[in-house]
């Protein structure tokens, strides 16, 4: 097959085509593991430098320090900054239906809100896939509230929930329409449903507070003209035929932790789904060899890759822990064996051997 540029081959996998080889991108990938490899490169230039297949940007909101580590963005949340590039929400402005009734959200149109995406797609657009990162139904009710007001509203107010997911998908579909007008190509939602053990709420909460919602957002995403990926980590196997008949593209980060299987999801729903994942960035990229590391994504590709629809990443993010070496020993395997035709057998692993 002719070489595809990385937009192509993105949009080819996300189609459930096979492309000329498995592309690789991050959502993030930490500032630690950046500058050990590319000293002071920041994200953008790490992926242009690194070559990887996508780069992604979100909306611009404007922030204001409060404290040394805290941070209260446009919407009125606060986070909170550890040891982690991203930060933790800690606290937000929305307690009770009160509170939301009197609640503005930030408007999504306002200007400027797209700069970063416009510096992408003028400078990118036709080389890389553009991705904007937005949410669907969970993060900004979870941000607005803190995750234990929230949890706590799922059974004692749920109209408040109702209110809170109303806003996010109306917010969001705004978002997306503009980002397609500017030229994103398709989009990536973080909202995560659930814990290592189980989700968040009981499937019966999520089929009538969430899923309605999660429906009307993803539909939104699609008549803007955008696939869209899914970002959740956790157990969400009691909640994935509603995610999977909600109308995603593409499922990541399939959290092996969890038990999450990406050779059974490829087997019973790759007609259906591309699938982002899942090299085992809790175990594998932070404290395994990178023999281990080389010898777990060939076994990603042995169980995914067959026909297309596969993103070969880690299976949540590349965070402050992850070794250099594992990552670049991740990047290396995927080069090496994620060429169409995939060809494994009389494969030897060598370790990792990086040039660009």
């Amino acid at each position: 097959m002719t070489e595809l540029t990385s937009a192509e081959r993105v949009r080819r996998v996300l189609q459930r085509q096979e492309p000329d080889r498995i592309p690789h991108f991050e959502w993030i990938i930490d500032r630690k593991v950046r500058n050990a490899i590319l000293p002071g490169a920041n994200m953008e230039e790490f992926t242009v430098r690194m070559g990887l297949d996508a780069i992604l940007v979100g909306p611009d909101y404007k922030k204001e320090q409060i404290a040394p580590n805290q941070i209260r963005n446009e919407w009125g949340a606060i986070l909170e900054y550890g040891e982690e590039e991203y930060g933790m929400p800690v606290g937000g402005p929305i307690k009770t239906i009160e509170d939301l009734n009197i609640y503005t959200p930030p408007d999504p149109l306002a200007t400027g809100r797209f700069a970063s995406l416009e510096r992408v797609v003028k400078t990118y657009k036709g080389k890389l896939a553009i991705g904007i990162h937005l949410n669907d139904v969970l993060s900004i009710p979870r941000n607005l509230m803190g995750f234990e007001y929230l949890l706590e509203a799922f059974a004692a107010e749920p109209e408040l929930i109702s209110g809170l997911v109303e806003m996010s998908v109306a917010t969001n579909i705004k978002l997306a329409q503009e980002a397609a007008r500017r030229g994103a190509e398709f989009v990536v939602t973080g909202d995560d449903y659930a814990s290592t053990e189980s989700p968040f709420m009981s499937p019966t909460m999520f089929r009538e507070l969430l899923w309605p919602g999660l429906k009307r957002v993803i539909a939104g995403f699609h008549d803007a003209g955008l696939i869209h990926i899914k970002h959740t980590d956790g157990n969400i196997r009691p909640l994935l035929d509603m995610i999977l008949d909600s109308g995603i593209d593409c499922l990541d980060p399939i959290d092996p932790l969890a038990g999450m299987d990406i050779g059974e999801l490829k087997q019973k729903y790759g007609h259906k789904i591309a699938l982002k994942g899942n090299v085992d960035c809790a175990h594998t990229l932070t404290n395994g060899t990178e023999r281990q590391v080389v010898d777990e994504t060939r076994e990603v590709i042995r169980k995914a890759a067959t026909g297309g629809g596969l993103i070969v990443s880690s299976s949540n993010s590349i965070h402050s822990g992850v070794k250099p070496g594992n990552y670049l020993a991740m990047w290396n395997a995927i080069r090496a064996y994620g060429q169409y035709p995939i060809q494994l057998d009389g494969w030897q692993g060598t370790g990792a051997h990086v040039s660009f």
